[in-house]
């Protein structure tokens, strides 16, 4: 990934989500990283019932409850992440690297490694894994640009699981505006989400204080501009359906976009959210905010307008769910 080609901070994805309130979580994170962690925890998730919630515990360890229950006592898992997600029986764990000092992306079934770490040039925002567990994502935040020194940028990669292939930065990759190449230098990309088919994926880009949906194409390497004002997309289970946050005024808002009729529905949360949405089931999304009590914690509202949000679990991010076997939903591909 090529350093003088990261992006600006405007409009990205911050590490909100990975921040406690009055404090710098990731600092927190790595001096309060436990020596150990009891693994009570079977070699793939277990999914009981309708489902299993996948989240980061106190924002150190992975873990797991029913979805039925997501204050139930936790079984934790080994791996201590700074940014996580699990999806189809992988799990990216984005994490410190002591010597030499930086971050990594790790790709587990269980709390087995399956594949050699990838080294990642920045601090953690987001992570994503394909529904069928081969593709993941992450975005990372860096400085140090040269058409922008001193401010935040980020850099976004994608990783294939099956093959071993690291398929680079975005910003290496096609992009299409209005039917023709775009090439500003001051490109940021963020937040992927993918399709059923390891292929079709989702993400933001930002550049000149504008921000594009683009739809990904892994086989050609190209993105397509497919609508404005849209970051950390979300895909529904169901394929049909992209939640993401949306800037109204000074504040980022959850709305959700049918793809089919480009139809956007804002949400019920009021309160504002940094982060990239999980969706429970086709109804539901989870995603991490300060409580209001000096923590980040687990939430859930409707994906229809309706209702409120409700809280899941205290002192938590990164929320996935893993389905039980015959409950996966077939995706469409817009």
């Amino acid at each position: 990934m090529r350093a003088d080609r990261r992006r600006i901070l405007a409009g990205i994805c911050s590490i909100t989500a990975l921040v406690g309130a009055g404090g710098g979580y990731v600092a927190w994170a790595i001096a309060e990283r436990p020596a150990a962690v009891a693994t009570a925890a079977p070699a793939a998730p277990a999914a009981a019932g309708p489902g299993t919630l996948v989240f980061l515990d106190h924002g150190r360890a992975l873990a797991q409850v029913p979805v039925t229950d997501p204050g139930a006592a936790p079984v934790r898992r080994a791996p201590v992440c700074l940014r996580s997600y699990t999806a189809g029986g992988t799990t990216v764990c984005l994490r410190t690297v002591a010597v030499p000092a930086g971050f990594e992306a790790a790709f587990l079934r269980g709390d087995q490694e399956i594949a050699e770490p990838v080294r990642v040039d920045g601090t953690p925002s987001r992570a994503r894994v394909s529904p069928s567990g081969r593709l993941t994502a992450w975005t990372v935040f860096r400085t140090g640009d040269s058409y922008n020194p001193g401010a935040f940028a980020t850099t976004t990669g994608i990783y294939d699981t099956r093959t071993g292939t690291l398929h680079g930065s975005l910003e290496d990759f096609t992009v299409i505006v209005d039917g023709k190449p775009y090439q500003r230098e001051d490109r940021n990309f963020w937040g992927v989400t993918f399709a059923a088919d390891d292929r079709t994926f989702y993400a933001t880009m930002g550049s000149a204080h504008r921000i594009w949906l683009l739809r990904g194409d892994l086989a050609s390497r190209t993105l397509t501009a497919v609508g404005r004002d849209v970051e950390c997309p979300s895909l529904s289970p169901d394929g049909t359906r992209l939640a993401y946050k949306k800037r109204v005024g000074t504040r980022w808002r959850l709305h959700v976009r049918d793809l089919r009729t480009g139809r956007e529905t804002p949400l019920a949360e009021r309160a504002e959210v940094d982060d990239q949405a999980a969706w429970m089931d086709d109804a539901t999304l989870a995603y991490a905010r300060p409580d209001g009590g000096g923590r980040v914690s687990l939430f859930a509202v409707p994906a229809d307008g309706t209702g409120a949000p409700r809280l899941l679990r205290r002192d938590a991010s990164s929320p996935a769910v893993v389905r039980s076997p015959g409950q996966s939903h077939s995706q469409a591909t817009p």
